[in-house]
């Protein structure tokens, strides 16, 4: 969790999903980590419409997810569109340049007796507070909306007064309440049907649905070019979300999903395939048609264990070694199959700046030898090699023989490797 937080974008939103089993200990766990002033709310979804009968104590109708800000202060919460039953109640019976409006009182429940006041406008007509109310507004501020027309009058011009709440000032959207009922953001039995029209029945247990995931990018106020990252990626949904939404509105936002599951394959990335490429058999135009877009399927390699390779239990074969010296140390990631050594001088890896030369072998008795050391016979064959090609040189080896001034005269960069194998 903490990787994750790290992970964050400065005004990033972390949701996640519990039952009520766990939800009282992964609130601790994200007040510690997050802090309790950035948790966000405890939503609710109402996500089954129906009672289990069955159940021994109480029928579960509903889910928890916790969701926190990485920085409260930053983040911006998002609307829900606003609905014709919002907008319904203004009107505009004057033809009020501003537009559309709606009638609010001037006056307020609380207030001190000593604010209250009656006044009279150049319109003849009298207003003071109803019995048990108070003045909304000062009487200064009050005759500023009379004289800049904020002030409605009734038809007859002579009623007591309202004020114009003008829709163009109000908020431009619905704001998100903390439950999240079935009729908006869909139920278990709406995920589990749309997920067989994808991938056929009986593919997943309770997958989620992109209508919930949808409610997620709304709260989270998530923009057109924004990163999802999904950790447990389950049956795809977020990446269907993503996919769906960037076809509804030309957005460029990118996912990651992770999944430990054997399934990984055959059912998360396989319905990401689908869903883009198209569902000849769905009753959705646009996913009989395919979303569109692509992703890369990535499989992690064997990890490295550094105790072993300390002490020469295991070592890690060339290209295992390579691909990762070339991620953590220049931030290159490629596909581990093309990381063989190309030279007796040890080049694995080339690019427009870069040499990239690693002199190892996954033998104890060989890293222990002076094979495994850079010398300058060796370091001058590599410098004429990339020199010619106007390239630096980065070498990774056991250990060398040549001072670093040296080395940066020929255009070479030593990088010893991190293990203590090599110790003769």
């Amino acid at each position: 969790m903490v990787t994750i937080k790290e992970l964050l974008a400065e005004d990033g939103i972390i949701f996640i999903s519990i039952d009520d089993n766990e939800q009282h200990h992964l609130r601790m766990l994200m007040d510690e980590i997050f802090g309790e002033k950035n948790i966000v709310a405890n939503f609710t979804w109402w996500s089954k419409y129906t009672l289990s009968n069955d159940s021994k104590t109480i029928s579960y109708q509903h889910e928890n997810i916790l969701s926190y800000a990485k920085n409260l202060d930053v983040c911006q919460i998002g609307l829900l569109p606003r609905t014709p039953e919002m907008d319904k109640s203004y009107k505009n019976p004057d033809e009020d340049p501003k537009g559309p409006w709606k009638a609010t009182p001037l006056h307020a429940k609380s207030g001190r007796d000593e604010d209250r006041y009656s006044v009279q406008f150049s319109n003849g007509v009298t207003w003071h507070c109803p019995e048990g109310r108070f003045p909304r507004y000062t009487q200064e501020k009050l005759m500023e909306l009379y004289n800049d027309d904020q002030l409605y009058f009734g038809k007859s011009g002579k009623s007591q007064p309202n004020k114009k709440t003008y829709l163009s000032e109000v908020k431009a959207g619905k704001t998100i309440g903390s439950l999240w009922p079935y009729h908006e953001v869909g139920s278990t039995h709406q995920a589990n049907e749309e997920l067989a029209s994808v991938m056929g029945k009986g593919a997943f247990n309770n997958p989620k649905g992109t209508k919930l995931i949808q409610r997620v990018f709304q709260t989270a106020n998530l923009s057109s070019d924004d990163i999802v990252l999904d950790s447990f990626a389950g049956s795809g949904t977020t990446a269907h979300a993503v996919l769906a939404l960037n076809k509804k509105d030309s957005g460029n936002r990118k996912f990651i999903l992770v999944e430990c599951q054997e399934y990984a394959d055959t059912i998360t990335a396989e319905r990401v395939r689908r869903v883009i490429n198209g569902v000849p058999d769905a009753t959705d135009e646009a996913l009989c048609e395919g979303l569109g877009g692509s992703f890369t399927y990535c499989t992690l390699g064997e990890p490295l264990d550094i105790e072993a390779m300390l002490t020469g239990e295991k070592l890690p074969t060339y290209t295992a070694l390579a691909t990762n010296l070339l991620f953590t140390s220049a931030g290159i990631s490629v596909e581990d199959v093309t990381l063989d050594q190309k030279n007796d001088d040890g080049l694995f890896y080339s690019d427009d700046k870069n040499d990239y030369y690693l002199i190892y072998k996954p033998d104890l008795e060989y890293l222990r030898s002076n094979e495994a050391i850079l010398n300058m016979e060796h370091a001058k064959r590599i410098q004429d090699s990339s020199y010619e090609n106007g390239k630096k040189a980065i070498v990774y080896a056991a250990g060398n023989h040549i001072g670093q001034r040296e080395l940066t005269k020929m255009g070479i960069a030593f990088c010893q490797l991190p293990y203590a194998i090599h110790e003769r």
